[in-house]
C-alpha cells in the first residue's frame, strides 16, 4: 500500500521545504536515549520551519512487542510531540520494498547468497560495522548452495558524505562493510533497503538521529543512488549510554520513559543535547520547555560528539 500520495513538492519533484523524520522500530518502549534522538529531529526540524514526520519501522515481526507501536505513540504525545501527516508504517511499504528490489535485480546491483552465519563468521574480517562479507557468492552460487538471502554488489562503490555533526565520512563499501543484505534468509525486507525506499518516497531531506546508526548510512545512501533517488542531509546525534559504557537499549535494560516525569525527562535531554536549559525550567510544564527549546535550538553545539553518559544512569 503507497500511502505518498499526500506528500507535496516543488516543481523540481524535490521536497517543497524542509521535511526529516522519526523512525522508532517496535520492540519495546522508548528509552531516553530515544527521547534524545526524537527532539534533537523534532527541534531541528521546527528550527527549519520544517516538517516532522513519525514513521513506525515494523518490518522486523519476530522482534516486535504486541502493543509497542500504539505506546511508542502514546508516550510520543504525553512528551509534547505533535508530528505532520499521518503516521506512516513500513509494514504497509512492501509493495514498494518489491518493486525497488526487482528494480536493483535488473540493473544486476542485486544477488542471491547462500551463506548461513557461520559461513560468514569463518571467512569474514570485522569491519565498522561488523563482519565484513567476502563476496563468496558475488560470481554466483557455489556447488551445492541454495539460495537464502540477497545482497547488493558494492563493487567499486564509494560513499562520502558531509554528516551535520560528525563532519566528512568517506566509505569504501567493497572493503568497509561488504555487500550487504536487502532482503533477508527468513524473506523479510531488510533495513537499509526499507529506509532508504521509505525516506526517498516521503521526501525526507534531512535525517537526525543517532551515532549509532552512522554506518548504516553509507549502505542507504548507495541503495538511494542505484535507484536514482535523492539523498537526505544527514546529522547524527550523540548515542546516550550507560556507566558501562553501553547504549541505552533493550537490551542493557534501559528503563522505559515514564509520562509523569515528561518534564524532567525533557530537560535532561535538552541539557544531554547541549542546550543548557535554564535550570527553573527544570520543572515547567512540557509546553514551556517546548517553547524554551525552539527559542534557543542549536545543533551545531553538538558537533564532533559520538557518546555521552544519560543522566539517570
Amino acid at each position: 500500500m503507497d500511502q505518498t500520495a499526500d506528500i507535496s513538492t516543488s516543481s523540481g519533484g524535490l521536497p517543497a521545504r524542509y521535511r526529516g523524520r522519526f523512525a522508532p522500530s517496535p520492540t519495546g518502549p522508548l528509552h531516553f536515549g530515544s527521547l534524545v534522538a526524537a527532539a534533537g529531529s523534532y527541534l531541528e526540524a521546527r528550527r527549519h520551519g520544517g516538517e516532522w514526520w513519525v514513521r513506525i519501522d515494523d518490518i522486523d515481526p519476530p522482534r516486535e512487542q504486541p502493543g509497542a507501536a500504539d505506546d511508542i505513540l502514546r508516550t510520543l504525545e504525553r512528551f509534547g510531540f505533535q508530528w505532520d501527516g499521518p503516521v506512516r508504517y513500513q509494514h504497509q511499504r512492501q509493495e514498494a520494498h518489491l518493486d525497488a528490489i526487482e528494480r536493483l535485480r535488473t540493473l544486476g546491483a542485486a544477488y542471491s547468497c547462500g551463506c548461513t552465519r557461520k559461513d560468514i563468521t569463518a571467512a569474514g574480517h570485522l569491519g565498522p560495522n561488523g563482519l565484513v562479507y567476502p563476496g563468496t557468492c558475488r560470481n554466483g552460487l557455489p556447488p551445492g548452495r541454495k539460495p537464502r538471502s540477497l545482497r547488493l554488489c558494492t563493487r567499486g562503490i564509494r560513499v562520502d558524505f558531509e554528516d551535520l555533526l560528525q563532519g566528512p565520512v568517506h566509505c569504501d563499501l567493497e572493503r568497509e562493510l561488504g555487500d550487504f543484505v536487502i532482503r533477508r534468509a527468513d524473506g523479510l525486507f531488510a533495513y537499509h533497503l526499507a529506509a532508504a525506499i521509505d525516506d526517498g518516497a516521503l521526501g525526507i531531506t534531512h535525517v537526525i538521529r543517532g551515532h549509532d546508526l552512522l554506518w548504516c548510512t553509507p549502505p542507504q545512501i548507495a541503495i538511494q543512488q542505484r535507484l536514482s533517488l535523492s539523498s537526505p542531509t544527514y546529522g547524527h546525534l550523540p548515542v546516550a549510554v550507560n556507566a558501562q559504557g553501553q547504549k541505552l537499549s533493550k537490551q542493557t535494560f534501559a528503563p522505559p520513559l515514564e509520562p509523569k516525569h515528561a518534564n524532567t525527562l525533557l530537560w535532561q535531554a535538552l541539557a544531554f543535547l547541549q542546550q543548557m536549559p535554564p535550570p527553573e525550567l527544570r520543572k515547567a510544564p512540557v509546553s514551556e520547555l517546548w517553547s524554551w527549546a525552539a527559542e534557543n535550538w542549536e545543533l551545531s553545539r553538538l558537533r564532533g560528539h559520538s557518546q555521552a553518559l544519560a543522566p539517570m544512569v
